[in-house]
């Protein structure tokens, strides 16, 4: 059974990565591998659907991109004028800096899918080309994914933790808010500076949002599939997280939540976290989870719905995901076990 899910696991990491039609129809993929890998671990049976089915979340975030996808559809002109009307009233480096941060702050409190939903539409609207608009989406899912972790408001995540430890409301806020407040400032920087290096083209030349309503309906059941695939995914490995990962020393689990790039991170909360843990061991995990969360596709809610918007490729999102990841990963686990701030 381990080795099966370990095999499986490799598969979800490369197969997007060079297979094309995988890679354009990557819900659908990870919902197969999903059943597949809950069929492994022998947990396959009605009860494990009735439980996701049951899981309120999976609704919330369908509801919120669906409705959220209309309103941006009904309105397209109206949004238009008025990120046309900012950008020609303030640098669009400085429009951008803002943006990032202002959704990497307020995604603890409005939510990582409301923040995402946001994201993705501003940006659809900004006189950028696309690869330029593809780096901004990224670095702004990084500090998203942190802001959100912030308050157990934000996402399941740090819902899940602060549960887990019987913690007050802020505590995350405590123990990881200065990481996560540098980062999100570094990601708001680097995203101005990524602009500021790009031409900004006119509004005739930029791509516009030619979806339909159709297409509104589509995106959202691919989230719902998505999202469906996590929690198959989540629960396929859980064997293999109770057997290794849990029992590794802080230092080891820091680095071994990387798998949160492609699992679902408040199952491996749920999993891992313990009140018998020190508050490093908390950072180390959390931290390790949010980092790489952003790394990949699968990793957050707000790349997947990013994606989906954008139709980003896993390569795409990889080639910018996973250096910034390694660097953050590098840059944190030296401030937090070596100079142990």
């Amino acid at each position: 059974m381990i080795a099966g899910l370990i095999i499986l696991l490799l598969v979800i990491l490369f197969l997007p990565f060079f297979v094309k039609v995988i890679e354009h129809n990557l819900e659908y993929f990870l919902f197969v591998m999903g059943i597949i890998g809950v069929i492994i671990s022998k947990q396959m049976n009605l009860k494990l659907f009735e439980h996701i089915i049951q899981n309120r979340l999976i609704y919330y975030i369908t509801f919120a991109v669906l409705i959220a996808g209309m309103l941006f559809f009904f309105f397209r002109s109206r949004i238009n004028k008025m990120i046309e009307l900012l950008t020609n009233k303030i640098s669009i480096q400085f429009f951008v800096f803002i943006l990032v941060l202002i959704l990497g702050l307020s995604s603890s409190f409005i939510t990582a899918i409301i923040a995402s939903l946001l994201l993705t539409e501003i940006m659809h609207h900004t006189p950028l080309e696309r690869n330029t608009k593809l780096k901004v989406i990224v670095l702004a899912c990084f500090a998203i994914g942190f802001g959100a972790a912030l308050t157990p408001v934000g996402e399941p995540l740090a819902t899940i933790t602060i549960s887990k430890l019987k913690a007050d409301f802020f505590y995350l806020a405590r123990a990881i808010g200065l990481e996560i407040i540098i980062t999100i400032l570094l990601m708001a920087c680097l995203s101005a500076l990524i602009v500021k290096k790009a031409n900004k083209v006119d509004k005739d030349e930029y791509i516009e949002n030619k979806e339909g309503i159709k297409d509104v309906f589509l995106r959202a059941f691919k989230v719902f599939i998505f999202v469906f695939a996590l929690e198959l995914l989540g629960t396929a490995f859980k064997p293999l997280i109770d057997l290794y990962v849990i029992k590794l020393d802080a230092k080891i689990l820091y680095w071994v939540n990387m798998i949160s790039a492609i699992v679902d991170n408040a199952t491996l909360a749920a999993a891992e976290i313990s009140k018998e843990m020190t508050n490093e061991q908390v950072r180390a995990i959390i931290l390790g989870m949010i980092i790489s969360g952003g790394m990949l596709i699968p990793g957050n809610i707000p790349n997947i719905i990013s994606a989906g918007k954008f139709k980003i490729k896993s390569k795409e999102w990889a080639k910018i995901g996973i250096p910034i990841g390694l660097i953050l990963m590098i840059a944190y686990f030296i401030l937090v076990f070596v100079l142990k701030i």
